[in-house]
């Protein structure tokens, strides 16, 4: 049986940020605050198995793979970028890639960790 895939999963709600490029008043750009560029509605589905996953898991570390509907400011995440838990602000999950699993840019499995710094 196929797996369906429906907004009826999308049940978290992400704050997709990255870092602002400001001016240092002396003609230089430099990394300022996260700002939010993308807010949407996600399934997180966390990995389980495999070696390396145990093994990050062992060091605080747990591998996620978010699922969001594809938008043109959706296919602009970038490993740069970071997500947060809108409900819960303290879960900062930190992007590590961003593919179009079937190339038909309906959906976006985005790779990430929680528990790493950003």
């Amino acid at each position: 049986m196929t797996e369906t895939r429906g907004a009826g999963k999308l049940r978290d709600k992400l704050l997709f940020q990255r870092r602002a490029i400001v001016d240092d008043g002396f003609g230089n750009e430099q990394s300022g605050d996260w700002e939010t560029k993308l807010i949407a509605a996600a399934e997180l589905i966390p990995l389980k198995g495999g070696e390396p996953v145990l093994a990050a898991r062992l060091t605080g570390v747990q591998p996620y793979i978010i699922r969001i509907r594809s938008c043109a400011d959706a296919r602009a995440v970038t490993p740069a970028w970071r997500a947060v838990d809108a409900r819960q602000q303290s879960r900062l999950f930190n992007i590590t890639a961003a593919v179009d699993p079937d190339n038909k840019n309906a959906w976006l499995d985005i790779m990430a960790t929680l528990g790493v710094a950003t």
